[in-house]
């Protein structure tokens, strides 16, 4: 909550939520106001599945991130603004973020 009081996506520039589990990393585009999400990507979707088989834990983080921009990207969404959920800024969380940066996401 104490980054939440601060961070906050409209509709015009969603909220790029992490949220990383002991195994599995989740992303979500979320509009705020609305109270919507928007696009949504993890370790879990079947798409990624052979993509990610035997890639460490930062790897597929990065490929989940590059997903979870195409799909907002497809959506027309270019700008995000970032919520790393509380998490320290490294590992999984950063490698998600530059994954998303590559795949066109500016935050």
């Amino acid at each position: 909550m104490h980054i939440r009081r601060t961070v906050s996506g409209t509709t015009a520039r969603p909220r790029l939520s992490v949220f990383r589990s002991l195994s599995e990393v989740y992303a979500q585009v979320i509009d705020d106001e609305r109270g919507q999400t928007l696009a949504a990507a993890s370790t879990l979707d079947r798409g990624l599945a052979s993509k990610l088989k035997g890639l460490n834990k930062s790897q597929q983080a990065k490929e989940v991130g590059k997903l979870v921009a195409e799909r907002a990207r497809a959506k027309g969404i270019a700008a995000v603004v970032f919520d790393r959920g509380g998490y320290r800024y490294q590992g999984r969380v950063r490698a998600l973020a530059d994954g998303a940066r590559e795949a066109g996401l500016e935050f």
